[in-house]
């Protein structure tokens, strides 16, 4: 059986440390070998899937792709108050995450006052808020 065999057979036991092991040996972020690269982002989605939320922060300290799915994660796992934090802290990602999450909530006015709190020159912050659509307006 190949490796990458192996490790599926392992993800759908929910056997995340054989998975995680087997697919991070063969993981490289930004390699010219597509393999490798789909390896690394299979390896952070196994990451995120095992709740293994620290090891996907520290990665998202040098690896925008391992940062996209941490912001995912924390957005799908409700954990505002950390998305802030990260969004305070220069994560425009994190940003948008956050504002993807009050406006599926319907919090409208918390995403503007975000936004203005937190970058209110990111046009792509004040876009996503705007896009909420017509129920946004009324609840100004």
């Amino acid at each position: 059986m190949e490796w990458f065999e192996e490790a599926r057979t392992a993800e759908e036991c929910q056997d995340w440390d054989r998975a995680i092991a087997l697919v991070s040996a063969h993981a490289e972020c930004y390699s010219p070998n597509s393999r490798r690269h789909d390896s690394h982002l299979w390896h952070l989605d196994l990451l995120a899937r095992a709740e293994r939320l620290s090891e996907l922060t520290e990665l998202a300290l040098t690896d925008a792709h391992a940062r996209r799915k941490l912001n995912r994660a924390l957005r799908e796992r409700g954990m505002e108050a950390v998305l802030r934090r990260r969004a305070k802290g220069g994560d425009a990602d994190a940003l948008y995450s956050l504002l993807r999450l009050l406006g599926e909530a319907g919090r409208f006015q918390e995403a503007r006052r975000a936004v203005q709190e937190i970058a209110p020159a990111d046009t792509y912050a004040q876009q996503l808020v705007a896009d909420f659509g017509p129920s946004a307006s009324a609840a100004q």
